[in-house]
């Protein structure tokens, strides 16, 4: 198991959550019941692995044969690819948003788990939190919803989010990301989003949550070796004490280390980010790209 992980970039846990509730694959027993693994059962993990990375979910990539899973990886256009990058069961979504209503932490934990399942890590972040979070908001600015719903939901996905980033292992050699948000920015769904994504996109994450003056993330981004700092701008979007601090952050890190910055208040620090040379990042599809790019310019 050990080696499989290795190889694979699997946690163990998951190997068998794959194993036991999917049929992902069916390893022999040795004469002490420990699992033996073929090369090609090795080779199937690590094609799964790729397609819930690419959004599609373990449910149903793990019905399709190996050659079909490597058709699904290469063809963007196939109708086994489309059928599995729909939206999220909006069943599913519903149940999520009605236990932040009345902060159940039980059912939201248990139908966000079911969510992450079903969806693997990015098709989780990109097709059921991302909407929900963006709902949420909404509820919370139209005065339906109030602070304290958004920080229920904000701490249950930390919490989820952090067990799922330890599912992939990371060389030592990984590109390093800090993520945080500004002194005045309090909202940390996004940046939580953020870290999950780039863990699971092969990234050494520091995460350092919210509100922290420039001087402080600089500070760990440098002790850390990053290669990026990425930042949340979600609330309030009037700060006008934010560009200062973006300044001062700029001026802090290294030349090479890049800022990227998203979220439904960037906008609004427009001119600030510009300034900065600040790489502004729309959704978490675009985030993906800009790290990938980043990550072949470190090599």
């Amino acid at each position: 198991m050990k080696v499989v992980s290795k190889r694979t970039g699997l946690s163990p846990h998951v190997i068998r959550i794959w194993e036991r509730r999917y049929g992902a694959i069916q390893p022999e027993r040795s004469g002490t019941n420990r699992r033996l693994y073929s090369e090609s059962e090795v080779q199937r993990l690590e094609l799964l692995r790729k397609a819930t990375k690419a959004g599609h979910a373990i449910s149903q990539a793990a019905k399709l044969s190996t050659p079909k899973l490597r058709e699904l990886l290469v063809d963007g256009s196939g109708n086994a690819a489309a059928d599995m990058r729909g939206i999220a069961d909006p069943d599913l979504a519903a149940e999520c948003l009605t236990a932040v209503r009345q902060l159940d932490a039980l059912e939201l934990d248990a139908a966000l788990e079911r969510g992450l399942i079903q969806l693997g890590q990015m098709g989780f972040l990109s097709r059921l939190v991302a909407p929900l979070s963006r709902q949420v908001g909404e509820l919370w600015q139209k005065g339906e919803l109030t602070a304290a719903h958004e920080h229920f939901l904000s701490a249950a996905l930390r919490t989820l989010l952090g067990q799922s980033i330890r599912q992939f292992t990371k060389s030592e050699t990984a590109p390093g990301i800090l993520v945080a948000t500004l002194a005045g920015q309090l909202h940390e769904l996004g940046a939580v989003m953020v870290a999950a994504a780039a863990s699971n996109l092969g990234w050494r994450v520091t995460y350092l949550g919210t509100s922290l003056p420039a001087a402080e993330i600089a500070g760990a981004a440098i002790q850390n070796k990053v290669q990026a700092v990425a930042l949340s701008l979600v609330y309030p979007d009037d700060d006008h004490g934010l560009p200062a601090e973006l300044s001062n952050l700029r001026r802090y890190l290294p030349a090479e280390v890049k800022i990227l910055a998203g979220g439904r208040a960037a906008t609004a620090y427009f001119d600030a980010l510009n300034s900065i040379g600040a790489i502004r990042v729309g959704d978490l599809d675009e985030l993906a790209n800009v790290l990938e790019g980043l990550r072949r310019r470190s090599l």
